[in-house]
């Protein structure tokens, strides 16, 4: 026999939960993939997920499957099947390192290389679209705000060294 779920409290409603920072974090993120996606499936071809991945690897931030599925924050054999599928399209290729055969390099082919330079602009496009009518104050002090919420969730990675030490100044 279960056992019945904790009630929720009194001043919870759907329209709190709807306007919780959570969920406007996560329809601010959702909206963006939308429009990025649009984007390159109406002007490359391809999804967002899969000019992301083209743009990481070009970048140099992610060259190995792992760092993908850590970057993404899905699955090893998920970022698998979309390096099969990027592949198959001819813009990315495996490489096997030659000092360690167990460890398998992406490398973009040129047509893979030229989708990802394309790629800034479209980030670039949709953060100005999210951001248009904010006050380049406004839009500052967002970036600080979401810096310190990753710094929160110990998620270090997207922040410079600038912002760490700025942080780090604030707590002490």
């Amino acid at each position: 026999m279960m056992k019945d779920s904790p009630s929720p409290p009194l001043e919870f409603s759907i329209r709190n939960l709807n306007e919780s920072v959570g969920s406007l974090f996560s329809h601010v993120r959702s909206s963006m993939a939308n429009m990025i996606n649009q984007r390159t499936t109406g002007e490359l071809g391809i999804t967002g997920t899969q000019g992301s991945i083209l743009f990481m690897v070009w970048s140099g931030r992610c060259l190995l499957a792992a760092e993908l599925a850590r970057e993404f924050g899905i699955d090893a054999s998920a970022v698998t099947r979309r390096i099969d599928l990027l592949e198959a399209r001819g813009l990315l290729t495996r490489v096997r390192s030659v000092e360690d055969r167990r460890v398998v390099r992406l490398a973009l082919t040129p047509e893979g290389q030229a989708i990802a330079a394309r790629m800034p602009a479209i980030f670039a496009c949709v953060v100005d679209k999210l951001l248009s009518g904010l006050t380049p104050e406004e839009t500052g002090f967002l970036e600080i705000l979401l810096r310190r919420v990753l710094a929160n969730s110990g998620d270090l990675a997207g922040l410079t060294h600038d912002a760490t030490l700025y942080f780090e100044k604030k707590t002490h």
